[in-house]
């Protein structure tokens, strides 16, 4: 029998009037609002006045009507499984009946209600929905088949994976011939819809549309020049999905494709040509873009690089006639979260700087403007010119070159300001074809710092750090200097937005420049403590990673009295104001953790302060941990960020410090709370505190030793190599600490040695958490050889070849005294793998003398050992720059 429900009156008119009272702007009212349908929700028919209001109840105005429903979908996906069966069916059935209903606002309201419903795991429980729906599509009534295709749509979007899975009998297989044939129709809506419903089942290689491929790829063809924007926009993203899941479909037609591509990249809806503007993006990934392209770039590089200029729309949300807003507060929702990058000891290593190419921090991506909706024409389009140019390199420029001369000497600003982007966006993929140019475009470049609109200053700013590597590599008078003078100027800009870039650059060229900047850090500092009083609150942010970027850069250059003046006295000003609550205390320590690193004694007047409030934030933020853990309801969770920030410092502060940590170690219970934060669940935070393990160590053993026994069994737990830095970390500080143990370290070996040598032979291990594991198995086995050495055969080839790339250093030193005393004690551990030994050995500048000996002995113990004939021939098989070292270095 059909549920039949009929609303009271009263209870109407007092949801209506509530309806009414949620509309209104006050928030007191609103929260009135909300604890009444809090209450209301106790009651089992709510939710069928809530339904009965957006269905039936006609007389009311549609913004009223649809509210309810979307109050009724929050219930929905709040407190769905309370509802009595009668309630569901009726609402079930009512949705069911009403997706036609004649206003397009209703409409989608009903769909939202039904997705919502059917995500909750209800698609197996409400067997008959996908076929009425499906049924509903070929009703003669429009409304009705617009709104059961926005209601498929949005369960496409929502329960994608399950539609495709047996849970249902396959529903797909039905459904998407189905939509096939309604990229015919003659609504354009509908049209839009089918192909919308489809698309979601591309990049999953769903089987039911893989079967019906060739026909979707047709259907698409022929939508190619629909009139409506929103169907060209849904035919452009299916071609790049595409584009990454069945090229092999697609290349038979491929010179169309890219033509067509080409088209709408330009087309006047924006959305569409961003959509097509993707195309690019999408095709640089893949290994055939450039046989498919380089036929086309004499015509796609214009189009790309006229979608580069700022639009109109762009300017005015930009500001871009406002010039200086310096006095203008910043509003809180323009400040984007940041992420601290937890701290991962790493070894230094011989071509450091031509490493480090691949893995920089994107500090300097395409993100010049990021408060703008954040991914538009122009970002896509810049985005494609980079990575293209990466495809490409010194192909493209003959395309480029001209447009650039045209561009960059415009006499209308929005042009010269794309073109400055443009030079910016290939400095990456072109840098060997650009260079004979840049002598001429620097200085170019570097006048344009003080054009008088902001945001060509503020791109100048960002396109001249893409630069920096160059700049650095030449005298530092020709092109250093100038630019270092004018960007120091731009940092204290009137406009925010150039302020923002200026440091950010600033930033990139300290990076490149390092020590050079030693002569000029009066100049330097006296420009960013200067900042300080002038910044509102974003790019106060920006300034503490460029004054920490410049620690880092200059490292020790800055321990000088009249530095520590200028620089100290803001920062520790700063730190005062801010609450322990506060999230802008995360740059600020991550600032002092480098500034400390940087200065060592010279921190130690501003030590206990920030020592102590570091300790107090790890246990406020474990405390609060506990509590949460213990009543989730009543406490919440806290922000451990807090607690990963300020572990962090006090590494910096003991790498800093060094002995001089002592005593503010011994007056703290820091040792306590590490056992604490080393059992965390969270990765980053164990990451954290065996950084901050391995530095006490190093800075005051005497007070870590006590607590070792507790130690290294949480040590051994997490040698697990799936969470990479918890994992590097925890081996880093098994070696410090097995250094200062020395022979009483026997008891732990067995606790951590297995792992340690499972690690150093698994394929795909990162270079990092190789070169730390090889160095802890060494200084393990200089520590304890007879308790090592047995196992030597099984890592010496990994350790070898894992250790023979990094620098001379105190950890590599003591390493190697490692294997060369496990060599002596397990001689034949070493025979089979003997050539990798000797290419480690050579790989040393100049070991200490001791070392040397060593080495020595072990080479001609060998030679003697397997006598001259063989060593001859063993020694034959060395490339020829190894052969002549041992010769020169060790007489073998």
């Amino acid at each position: 029998m059909e549920y039949e429900w009929k609303p009271d009156e009263q209870g109407l008119l007092q949801i209506l009037q509530l309806l009414k009272e949620s509309q209104s702007p006050d928030t007191t009212t609103q929260r009135a609002v909300q604890q009444k349908l809090e209450q209301l929700n106790q009651y089992p028919d709510f939710n069928n006045y809530l339904i009965f209001v957006l269905t039936k109840l006609k007389s009311e105005d549609e913004p009223t009507r649809s509210l309810s429903g979307l109050i009724l979908k929050n219930n929905v996906k709040a407190h769905f499984h309370n509802f009595p069966n009668g309630v569901t069916d009726f609402i079930k059935s009512e949705c069911l009946n009403n997706i036609g209903d004649s206003s397009p606002l209703i409409r989608a309201t009903v769909g939202i209600l039904i997705t919502t419903i059917a995500s909750k795991g209800e698609l197996q429980n409400w067997p008959d929905l996908l076929p009425k729906l499906c049924r509903l599509l070929d009703s003669e009534d429009y409304n009705t088949c617009e709104g059961a295709f926005g209601a498929l749509q949005k369960i496409c979007e929502d329960s994608a994976e399950i539609l495709d899975s047996d849970v249902l009998d396959r529903p797909l297989n039905i459904m998407i011939p189905k939509f096939l044939q309604f990229f015919k129709h003659s609504s354009a809506k509908i049209r839009s819809h089918a192909v919308a419903c489809v698309n979601q089942f591309i990049i999953s290689r769903t089987q039911a549309l893989m079967l019906h491929i060739d026909s979707f790829i047709e259907n698409l063809f022929a939508l190619a020049g629909d009139e409506e924007p929103e169907v060209r926009k849904n035919v452009c993203r299916a071609l790049v999905m595409l584009l990454e899941v069945r090229m092999d479909r697609l290349l038979p037609h491929m010179i169309s494709i890219v033509e067509y591509m080409l088209q709408r990249t330009q087309d006047q809806d924006e959305n569409v040509a961003l959509e097509a503007c993707e195309f690019w993006l999408t095709l640089a990934e893949q290994p055939i873009c450039k046989d498919v392209l380089c036929r086309h770039l004499a015509k796609l590089i214009p189009v790309l690089v006229n979608g580069m200029k700022y639009s109109e729309i762009d300017i005015i949300l930009l500001k871009g006639d406002v010039e200086e807003d310096e006095a203008i507060p910043d509003s809180e929702q323009d400040i984007r979260p940041r992420f601290h990058r937890s701290r991962t000891v790493a070894q230094p290593h011989e071509e450091d700087h031509i490493e480090d190419d691949d893995d920089d921090d994107d500090d300097n991506d395409l993100d010049d403007d990021d408060t703008i909706s954040d991914w538009n024409l122009r970002k896509c389009s810049a985005a494609a010119l980079d990575v293209l140019a990466n495809v490409f390199r010194d192909e493209l420029l003959p395309h480029i070159l001209p447009l650039l001369k045209e561009l960059l000497f415009h006499h209308e600003w929005v042009v010269k300001e794309s073109g400055i982007l443009v030079l910016g966006a290939i400095a990456e993929g072109c840098m060997q074809g650009m260079i004979p140019y840049l002598p001429e475009l620097i200085p170019h470049l570097i006048q344009c710092l003080s054009n008088k609109k902001a945001l060509v200053r503020s791109i100048t700013c960002w396109t001249l750090s893409r630069y920096a590597h160059w700049v650095v590599s030449q005298p530092p008078d020709t092109y250093l200097k100038p630019l270092m003078t004018e960007l120091l100027k731009r940092i204290l800009d009137s406009n925010k937005r150039v302020q923002e870039a200026a440091c950010s650059a600033f930033a990139t060229l300290e990076e490149e420049a390092c020590t050079e900047l030693v002569p000029y850090l009066a100049y330097i500092l006296d420009t960013l403590v200067f900042a300080f009083s002038k910044y509102q609150h974003k790019n106060l942010l920006i300034l503490y990673d460029a004054i920490g970027t410049l620690a880092d850069s200059v490292g020790h250059h800055l321990n000088k009295p009249e530095y520590i003046q200028m620089l100290m006295p803001p920062l520790i000003q700063k730190w005062n104001m801010l609450k322990d609550e506060d999230k802008d205390l995360f740059p600020l320590l991550e600032c002092l953790s480098s500034v400390a690193t940087a200065l060592q004694s010279g921190f130690l007047p501003y030590c206990e302060p920030v020592y102590q409030r570091c300790v107090n934030l790890v246990q406020k933020t474990l405390a609060q941990a506990m509590l949460h853990n213990a009543q989730p309801d009543q406490y919440e969770a806290p922000d451990k960020d807090f607690m990963i920030v300020a572990l962090d410092l006090l590494s910096g502060l003991a790498e800093g410090l060094g002995g001089n940590i002592e005593q503010l170690v011994a007056c703290s219970n820091i040792l306590t709370l590490m056992y604490q934060c080393m059992q965390d669940k969270m990765p980053e935070v164990r990451q954290s505190s065996f950084a901050l393990l391995g530095d006490l160590t190093k800075a005051c053993f005497q007070h870590v030793k006590p607590c070792i026994a507790d130690f290294m069994p949480i040590l051994g737990t997490n040698l697990n190599p799936e969470f990479i830095s918890v994992c590097n970390n925890a081996t880093w500080a098994i070696g410090e600490i097995s250094i200062q143990m020395g022979i009483e370290m026997q008891h732990y070996i067995p606790m951590v040695l297995h792992q340690l040598v499972e690690i150093i032979n698994r394929p795909n291990t990162p270079k990092t958490l190789l070169e730390n594991t090889a160095i802890t198995i060494g200084r393990l086995g200089y520590v304890c050889p007879q308790e090592v050495a047995p196992m030597l055969q099984q890592f010496i080839r990994p350790w070898c070849t894992s250790l023979r790339n990094i620098r001379d250093n105190e950890e590599k030193d003591s390493a190697f005294r490692g294997i060369c005393t496990m060599i002596s004690v397990n001689p034949s551990g070493v025979v089979q793998d003997f050539i990798f030994f000797c290419d480690a050995v050579a790989s040393w500048i100049n070991p200490k003398d001791d070392l040397r000996d060593m080495f020595c002995k072990i080479l001609h113990g060998f030679k003697n050992q397997v006598g001259d004939e063989n060593w001859r021939r063993f020694s034959d098989q060395f490339p020829l720059p190894l052969k002549e070292r041992l010769a020169a270095y060790y007489g073998v």
